[in-house]
C-alpha cells in the first residue's frame, strides 16, 4: 500500500478460529515458539531502515489492554474477552477500579463451603457463552482465588488495626460489601467462645467458694455452682452448634479465621471450656475421680493445635512468634495448664507434669516477646483493650496447675501467683484505659483472667490464712462476679434488643494482596498517546512482565 512516499507491508490478519486451529495442530512444546514468531513478525520499511516493530497484526486499543491484563492470568496463552458495552476499559473501571472491586453486592457465595464445586463447573466452556459472561467468570474466578488461597499473617497486620485485629484501616478494600448486612453465620466470630470461658470459669469459682475452708463463714450454697454450670453448658451448646453450622456452610470463612494471627488461638477455647466444665462440675452430678477418657477427648485437639501453632512459632517462617505475637497468644498456652489440672483430677500426674512443662516454656517466650513488642509494636496500640487481660491468666493458671499436680501451693506455685497478681494490679490502676472503645464480644476476655486470679487467691489463702488474704480473695471474687454479670446483661441487650452484637466481620474479608496504586497514573499516561503508539509499547511491556510481577510480590 502506497502511503505518500513510504511503503509499509501490512501482514494478513488471521481470524481467531484459524489461529486456534493452527495452534491446536502444533505440539505443546512448539506452541510458545509459534506464538512468539507470529507476535514478533517485523514491519519493514523499503526506503528508510528502522528497527523492527514488535506487532504482527492490527490491534485495537481495547485488545491491547486485554493483552496487558493477561499478565495476571496463570496461563500466558489465555485471552480475555472484553465487553463492548463501553463501561469497561480493558478490565479497568471508569473510576479506576479493577474488576474485582466491581463485584455484585450481596454475593456471599465466595465464602460458602461448596464454592469449589461452583468454581469447577463455572470453568466448563459453553458454546453459547458470550463475551460478557466470560468476563464475569474471570472476575468471579479472581475473587475466588483471593479467598481460597491462604492469607499471609503479615497481611492482617497491614490491613487491620487494634489488638484484636478486627478493625479495617481506611485505606483498605474488602471482598464483601460494607453497606449491607451480611448473613448471620458470616458475622458470628469464633471469639464467641470467650463467653463460654467466662461462664465456665465462674462455675469453678463458686465451687471453690462453697467448698473452701477459707470462705466457709459465707455459707455459699452449692446450688449457685449448679445453676452457673448449667448456664455455661447451655451457652456452650448454643455457641458450638452455631459455629458448626458456620463450618458446614461457610468453611472458607473458617479458614480465614484460622489464618488470622489472633483468632487462631481461640480454636483452643471450646476444649478449654469443656475441661473447665469437667473441673467445676457440681459434686452431686460428678464422681470424685473423673474417667481418664474425658481428659483424652478434651486434651487431644489442644495438643494437635499446639503442634501446629508452636511449630509455626519455632520454624522461623512468616508466622514465627516475633511476627504474630499478641496478647491472645496466651490462650494457646493456657490450654496446657488447664489440661494439667484435669490430668491431676483424673489421677494422671505424669501427663500433667508433661503439659505443665510445655506450657511454662512457651509462656516465658510469649511473655518476653510481648514485653519487648518487637515487630508487633505498630499493630498493638497503647490503649488497653480487653484482650490485654490475658497477661494475668497464664501465670494464675500455672500456679493452680502446679498446686493440683503436687497437692500443695508451694514456692513455685506462689511465684506464678505473685506474677499474675502484680500484672492484675498494674492493669487495674489504669482505669482510663478501659474506656474509649465500643462494646463487643472481646469484652468477655476480662472475665476469664479475673476469675482465674480469684481462684488462685483462694488457694493461696488456704495455705497462708490471714485477714489480708481472705479479704483479697473475697474482693477479687466479687469483682470477677460483678464483671460477669455486667457483661452477661450487656450481651443480652446488644444481641436481642439493640441487635448490634454481631456487626459485619470485616476482618475475614480482606483481600489476599494489597492492590498496587501505581496502575492509575500508568493508565493515564498511556491514554495520552495514540492507539498506534500504545500498540508498539505492548511488546516492551510484555517483556518486563516477570519483573513487574516479582516487584508486586515483594
Amino acid at each position: 500500500m502506497n502511503v505518500g512516499n513510504h511503503l509499509v507491508d501490512i501482514h494478513e490478519v488471521l481470524h481467531e478460529g484459524e489461529e486456534d486451529k493452527e495452534e491446536n495442530s502444533n505440539t505443546t512444546s512448539n506452541m510458545a515458539d509459534k506464538s512468539e514468531k507470529r507476535l514478533n513478525r517485523p514491519t519493514k520499511n523499503r526506503e528508510i531502515k528502522r528497527p523492527p516493530r514488535k506487532f504482527s497484526r492490527q490491534v485495537s486499543l481495547e485488545t491491547g489492554f486485554s493483552v496487558l491484563n493477561g499478565e495476571t492470568s496463570k496461563d500466558k496463552n489465555e485471552r480475555k474477552v472484553l465487553g463492548r458495552s463501553g463501561k469497561s476499559f480493558g478490565g479497568f473501571g471508569v473510576n479506576g477500579s479493577t474488576g474485582i472491586e466491581a463485584r455484585n453486592k450481596g454475593d456471599f457465595s465466595m465464602f460458602r463451603t461448596k464454592s469449589t464445586i461452583a468454581r469447577q463447573s463455572s470453568k466448563i466452556p459453553l458454546r453459547k457463552e458470550s463475551g460478557i459472561d466470560l468476563q464475569n467468570n474471570n472476575v468471579k474466578g479472581e475473587l475466588d482465588d483471593h479467598v481460597k488461597k491462604s492469607v499471609p499473617a503479615g497481611r492482617y497486620f497491614d490491613a487491620l488495626r487494634g489488638p484484636e485485629l478486627d478493625q479495617v484501616k481506611d485505606s483498605e478494600d474488602i471482598l464483601l460489601p460494607k453497606d449491607e448486612k451480611w448473613p448471620f453465620l458470616l458475622r458470628f466470630p469464633i471469639g464467641c467462645f470467650g463467653i463460654c470461658l467466662g461462664l465456665s470459669s465462674q462455675a469453678i469459682l463458686w465451687r471453690s467458694l462453697a467448698l473452701s475452708p477459707v470462705t466457709k463463714f459465707l455459707h455459699v450454697p452449692l446450688f449457685i455452682n449448679f445453676v452457673i454450670w448449667l448456664l455455661a453448658v447451655g451457652v456452650l451448646v448454643a455457641v458450638f452448634t452455631t459455629y458448626m453450622f458456620k463450618c458446614a456452610l461457610y468453611f472458607e470463612a473458617i479458614k480465614r479465621e484460622y489464618f488470622h494471627p489472633v483468632r487462631v488461638n481461640f480454636f483452643c477455647a471450646p476444649w478449654i471450656v469443656c475441661m473447665f466444665l469437667a473441673i467445676g462440675a457440681p459434686p452431686k452430678t460428678a464422681p470424685g475421680t473423673l474417667h481418664p477418657a474425658i481428659w483424652c477427648v478434651f486434651m487431644a485437639p489442644i495438643f494437635f493445635l499446639n503442634l501446629k501453632i508452636y511449630g509455626q512459632w519455632l520454624s522461623g517462617g512468616k508466622r514465627r512468634l516475633c511476627k504474630v505475637a499478641n496478647p491472645s497468644s496466651h490462650l494457646s498456652v493456657i490450654g496446657n495448664f488447664v489440661g494439667a489440672i484435669l490430668a491431676a483430677k483424673v489421677g494422671w500426674k505424669e501427663p500433667g507434669k508433661f503439659l505443665w512443662s510445655i506450657g511454662f516454656a512457651h509462656y516465658l517466650v510469649v511473655f518476653v516477646t510481648l514485653y519487648q513488642r518487637l515487630p508487633t509494636s505498630e499493630a498493638l496500640p497503647k490503649e488497653l483493650h480487653p484482650v490485654y487481660s490475658m497477661f494475668i491468666a497464664t501465670p494464675a493458671a500455672a500456679s493452680l496447675a502446679w498446686g493440683a499436680i503436687y497437692d500443695e501451693f508451694d514456692g513455685l506455685a506462689r511465684t506464678c501467683y505473685f506474677i499474675s497478681l502484680f500484672l492484675y494490679l498494674s492493669l487495674v490502676v489504669r482505669p482510663n484505659f478501659f474506656t474509649g472503645f465500643r462494646f463487643s464480644v472481646a469484652w468477655w476476655s476480662y472475665t476469664f483472667p479475673m476469675t482465674t486470679v480469684s481462684i488462685a487467691t483462694i488457694k493461696y489463702a488456704e495455705e497462708v490464712p490471714s485477714f489480708i488474704t481472705k479479704a483479697l480473695a473475697l474482693a477479687l471474687s466479687f469483682m470477677s462476679t460483678t464483671m460477669v454479670c455486667i457483661l452477661f446483661v450487656s450481651t443480652l441487650l446488644h444481641a436481642f434488643v439493640w441487635k448490634t452484637l454481631f456487626p459485619n466481620d470485616l476482618a475475614i474479608a480482606i483481600t489476599k494482596k494489597r492492590y498496587s496504586k501505581d496502575k492509575k497514573p500508568l493508565m493515564r499516561r498511556w491514554t495520552k498517546h495514540s492507539p498506534l503508539s500504545f500498540v508498539t509499547s505492548i511488546g516492551k511491556h510484555n517483556s518486563g512482565d516477570k519483573e513487574c510481577v516479582s516487584d508486586e510480590e515483594k
